[in-house]
Order: C-alpha cells, then structure tokens, then sequence
C-alpha cells in the first residue's frame, strides 16, 4: 500500500440491497477522503471487486484505497482505525478489506478474535508491502 504498492479494495456488504450498498460505500468514501495520507477512489465498473470474480456485478459499487505516506505500516492502521470507526456509527456495518488474495471483514464492534484476525491480515500485507515502523511514528 506504500508508493505505488498494492491498494487497498474496500467493500461494502448488505446482502444485496443495491440501493444501501451505493448509500454506505458513498458514505465511507467521503469519510475516508477526508484524512490526510490516503488516496481513495471509486473501482472502475468493469474490474473485479473480489477475487474470483470475473467483473464488478451489476450494481456493485466498491472502492479503492492506498497511502500516500512513506511508511505503509502508521497509513494501514489509520485506515483500518476509520473503517472500524465508520463502522461503529450504525449497528450492522462492515467492510471487507482485500489486498491481493487475502481478505477481511472489519466491524464496528469487533470482539478479541476479530481484532486478533485484523492485526495478522495486516502483518500479512504490510509486511510484504514495506518497512514496518518500531516506534510507531510516521
């Protein structure tokens, strides 16, 4: 995720309700947008938003998201703290986070196992992507 690096696909999941699908992934691109270090974007409609996937479906909105930071380690964890963040605002939110083939699903309430299973998808990412910080400073 670091200059040029692997972005970030960022989805929405409602079960197929198209309508609020659009609505939150809007949402959350205005809310990411808006901080500093990181690019987002809309995916191109004809793209895949999942692997496996020969194309976006019909109505799928997805979006993009990469750091413009020098270090991808601090960039990664304030995207993943304003997803969650994003997230908590309304009960049953969640975003699936994919980078190359691996995935994960990121909610607002998170229990022990799921925050256990975002820091090892991010040791997984990042740690491939570039330097990681040791004293967590960007």
């Amino acid at each position: 995720m670091r200059d040029g690096g692997s972005p970030w696909a960022l989805t929405v999941p409602t079960g197929g309700d198209t309508l609020r699908q659009e609505r939150l992934t809007r949402d959350l691109h205005d809310t990411l947008y808006r901080a500093d270090d990181l690019v987002v974007g809309f995916h191109d409609a004809g793209e895949p938003t999942e692997p496996g996937r020969k194309g976006a479906g019909v109505g799928e909105v997805a979006l993009w998201a990469a750091t413009t930071a020098a270090v991808a380690r601090p960039a990664s964890q304030v995207l993943i703290t304003l997803i969650k963040e994003w997230c908590a605002k309304e009960r049953h939110r969640k975003v699936v986070v994919t980078v190359g083939d691996d995935s994960v699903e990121i909610s607002g309430r998170p229990d022990a196992a799921q925050e256990r299973m975002v820091r090892e998808f991010q040791d997984r990412v990042v740690g491939g992507d570039g330097p990681e910080s040791d004293d967590g400073a960007a």
